[in-house]
């Protein structure tokens, strides 16, 4: 190359770093003009916002630190889109009650729009999720939501488990999977009008892929795919897996539709697919019904995952506490025996003579704080929120966690206590700001088969067996493990028969 063509690169390739600089640099002003109508958060870079101060391992707990420096509604970036946090009881509490209508919405991100369409519950907004959710809640009570009927499937499987727990005879076990099948048994009756066995081996890949998908929905190359999606779409990683599992649990569902239909309409509907395939007829001549076969697999994806994972982490997490806090497991099952015979069938409305076990119940969900974070909101129209204006659009993280562990609503938040949930009398007493569930009108929908099913599980358990460590263990890791939602580490148990 001789000199004149030397000179042109070098000209050449100083003018592109120029442009490099000067595109950083406007980017970099953009982004701190539209700070400035905000609220107060860390700085922002162009392309990775403020990513690099967000430990998305720990995410709850990052979200608690920065309200420390900025206060309590603050503002994140996630590349270029900002997310304003809103963190305490008090300021959660005022963005899911007071403003729960402006702030209903779901974002219509990549990720979100990749795995759900737009169709189902969990990740639509607008006429599709109020028609999809008013149908799911009246379609829930008709099969029994908070009669007897569901509460029947639970006491059934409650007893499925406590046999397959006492067959084991005291030896070392590790208990996640007859939880996850006894757990997931009771909404696969209300969905799918049937239960599984314990050897079915499509039963046992539905259950792996949900796992995996709980595990992984919040890791940060799920986050990453937001800001990339062109990118991430041709690259190999967690999200494909994520994707092909998502793609595994709608397969699943669309054959239990397919047998349905070739069943035929029955006379009475027996499960929440038959309505739903019933309701598909009535709608036809309807324009602005949103009732269809992917809105129908979609939402059973829904039901099926927010209806197993959750309740299914939280029992595990009971487990464990019992085995941590022998003093609690020992209090529980005295009121259970002084309160209850050895073969009673125990139903939920017998948690008003339980006021004990009934607060170590709610303590569980409090203290593993499972849901961490909650999932993100979209504001409809234009609102205030805390003081600062926000524009329709804009995304609105509420973090749960923060209610859960408010230092102001809880004696003692860091440390697990059922006191926190009784009277100087001994009496249950509500929080307010116990928020496991959410609040608002996007408050979790199968919240009280939850409170049902934990009720009527726990309090078998602990009837039935003493848990103890294995013999030769010294320590129990009560330290969560961290993906979608905060579940405990593997651990192995011995349950002793009483």
């Amino acid at each position: 190359m001789n000199p004149a063509q030397s000179r042109a690169m070098l000209v050449i390739s100083e003018f592109l770093v120029a442009l490099v600089i000067s595109l950083f640099v406007v980017q970099f002003l953009k982004l701190k003009w539209a700070c400035s109508r905000l609220p107060p958060g860390p700085t922002p870079l162009p392309l990775i916002g403020t990513m690099l101060q967000m430990d998305f391992k720990r995410l709850h707990e990052t979200l608690i630190k920065l309200a420390q420096i900025y206060g309590n509604t603050f503002t994140l970036w996630i590349g270029h889109n900002p997310v304003i946090i809103l963190n305490g009881f008090p300021t959660v509490k005022d963005g899911l009650t007071i403003h729960s209508e402006a702030i209903s919405g779901r974002p219509t991100t990549p990720f979100f729009q990749k795995t759900a369409g737009g169709k189902g519950i969990i990740f639509t907004s607008g006429h599709t999720w109020k028609q999809q959710r008013r149908f799911g809640l009246m379609t829930l009570r008709n099969l029994g939501l908070g009669k007897k009927g569901l509460e029947h499937r639970i006491q059934e499987e409650a007893h499925h488990l406590v046999e397959y727990f006492m067959n084991e005879r005291g030896d070392p076990l590790d208990p996640s999977f007859p939880i996850v099948h006894s757990v997931s048994n009771v909404i696969a009756a209300v969905v799918f009008g049937h239960r599984f066995s314990i050897e079915d081996k499509n039963f046992h890949q539905l259950i792996e892929n949900n796992d995996y998908l709980v595990k992984h929905e919040n890791s940060i190359i799920v986050l990453l795919y937001d800001v990339f999606p062109w990118l991430l779409d041709h690259l190999p990683g967690t999200h494909q897996k994520v994707f092909y599992c998502q793609e595994f649990v709608r397969s699943f569902a669309r054959k239990e539709v397919r047998s349905h239909q070739e069943s035929g309409s029955p006379d009475e509907p027996q499960d929440f697919i038959d309505f739903y395939l019933a309701q598909i007829d009535k709608s036809k001549a309807d324009p602005d019904s949103t009732f269809d076969e992917d809105n129908l697999v979609q939402t059973v994806f829904d039901l099926f995952l927010a209806g197993t994972e959750t309740t299914t982490s939280t029992i595990r997490w009971a487990v464990l506490y019992m085995v941590a806090y022998p003093d609690v497991q020992e209090k529980v099952q005295k009121e259970l025996d002084a309160e209850l015979g050895p073969s009673q069938l125990i139903r939920y409305e017998d948690r008003k003579n339980l006021p004990y076990t009934n607060a170590v119940i709610h303590e569980i969900q409090r203290y593993s704080n499972i849901v961490a974070v909650g999932m993100p909101r979209e504001c409809v129209k234009d609102t205030m929120l805390q003081g600062f204006p926000v524009e329709k659009g804009t995304v609105i993280l509420p973090n749960l966690s923060s209610a859960l562990l408010d230092p102001e609503q809880w004696e003692t938040p860091r440390q697990f206590n059922p006191n926190h949930f009784l009277d100087q009398d001994g009496n249950f007493v509500t929080k307010e700001a116990f928020l496991p569930f959410s609040a608002g009108p996007r408050v979790c929908l199968g919240e009280q088969l939850a409170r049902t099913e934990l009720f009527i599980f726990f309090t078998n358990l602990l009837r039935a067996f003493t848990f103890r460590l294995p013999e030769g263990v010294k320590e129990i890791n009560t330290e969560s493990m961290l993906g979608g939602l905060l579940q405990p580490h593997p651990y192995k148990i011995c349950a002793v028969p009483r």
